[in-house]
């Protein structure tokens, strides 16, 4: 799937910490009728094997919504799966391994938490960046917070398009207003909610009035 600056607008990372008594499939598809433009399945505790059942289930369903679906880190299983593409952080494969892993049609998106690091991810072939923790992390407890000026230098010194991630809910979301973002990732502002297709909804509309049209557009 050819991955479009609009489709960063809204960008959701999965967490089972919230199931409660629904599968991730049933949240994953509110969260899409909600608004959700992109999925990133992030699965820290499953086997291999119910991982890549998750990627098989929630791959048709992302497309039904014309969402890309994102695998976090495991490049192979994006790939065994037909995933549209994969997440890796800085110490995770390099870029140019993942590339030639997944060919060019695939998305590669990067954790960039300096300039120094998105120019070089930018470099070495990344389709998108992933800034963060602009308000600190539900999920990662010994998360750093990223400084909103340097989020924005972080948007200045590359051309892909950057989305911030880390702690954002439709109360501050606004706050990331101004900084270059192309979109925003949110965990638990979703998936934590009571009602995930409103939070998304609402969240797509923020993202909207937030996110910036600078940058190409990816391949």
């Amino acid at each position: 799937m050819k991955l479009e600056r609009k489709m960063l607008t809204l960008y959701a990372v999965t967490d089972r910490s919230w199931l409660k008594n629904e599968t991730l499939y049933q949240q994953v598809k509110k969260a899409l009728e909600g608004g959700v433009t992109m999925v990133q399945l992030r699965e820290k505790n499953l086997s291999t094997e119910d991982f890549e059942k998750e990627a098989r289930a929630l791959l048709p369903l992302c497309h039904a919504y014309h969402a890309p679906l994102i695998i976090n880190d495991d490049v192979e299983l994006a790939k065994r799966t037909g995933a549209d593409g994969v997440h890796i952080g800085q110490s995770d494969m390099e870029i140019k391994k993942a590339r030639e892993i997944l060919g060019s049609g695939k998305i590669i998106g990067v954790t960039a938490k300096t300039v120094g690091q998105a120019k070089a991810a930018e470099a070495a072939g990344a389709d998108y960046l992933g800034s963060g923790a602009v308000f600190g992390s539900s999920t990662k407890k010994d998360a750093i917070s990223l400084d909103h000026e340097l989020l924005q230098e972080i948007c200045e010194s590359v051309q892909i398009p950057v989305v911030a991630i880390g702690g954002i809910t439709a109360e501050n979301a606004m706050l990331l207003k101004g900084r270059g973002i192309a979109g925003i990732a949110v965990v638990s502002g979703i998936f934590a909610c009571d009602d995930i297709g409103q939070a998304a909804e609402q969240l797509r509309k923020i993202g909207m009035g937030i996110c910036s049209g600078k940058g190409k557009t990816v391949k």
